[in-house]
């Protein structure tokens, strides 16, 4: 029950105004539904025959395309999240590496991924762009930096010792 000196957990309103969250589950939930949604989009390029949508036996430009739209989808929502978390802080300077990492390890994923598109794959236009091995493996350092990139943005603090700025 829900009274007025104690607000229902069951409220969401409630839920953004009690004091002493050090987030704002508002950004939180956005970010995680922005992940979300560009996970679905990431699959939808990698295994379009997860949804019946397959129409060829090679991975084309089209699919490159709809699966690094969809991993630039989920590298905002994990950043909107994970920044989300630093609310009363400033980030620190392993968080604005991690920023750039993220940033770094999409970069390496377009490149690689689209490395036939810009002239340096192994299928170079005018021929029908493929998605070869050594673009995946591109693909996958890519990623591997984002993972490194969103480990250094989360916000860790110390077990036992107290917060510097709540005695100030």
């Amino acid at each position: 029950m829900s009274t007025p000196d104690r607000p229902s957990l069951l409220d969401p309103e409630a839920l953004e105004t009690l004091p002493g969250l050090p987030y704002s589950r508002r950004r939180v939930r956005l970010g995680l539904v922005l992940t979300l949604i560009g996970f679905v989009v990431f699959l939808i390029g990698a295994q379009p025959s997860f949804f019946g949508l397959d129409r060829s036996p090679v991975v084309g430009f089209v699919q490159i395309a709809v699966f690094l739209v969809g991993l630039g989808v989920m590298c905002l929502g994990g950043y909107l999240s994970l920044m989300a978390l630093w609310k009363d802080q400033q980030p620190t300077i392993a968080a604005d590496i991690g920023l750039r990492m993220v940033a770094t390890g999409y970069l390496i994923a377009v490149f690689a991924g689209m490395a036939d598109v810009f002239g340096v794959g192994s299928h170079p236009l005018p021929g029908v762009p493929f998605f070869g091995e050594w673009q995946a493996r591109g693909v996958q350092l890519g990623q591997a930096v984002i993972v490194i990139g969103f480990l250094l943005l989360i916000p860790y603090r110390r077990i036992g010792k107290p917060d510097a700025d709540k005695h100030s």
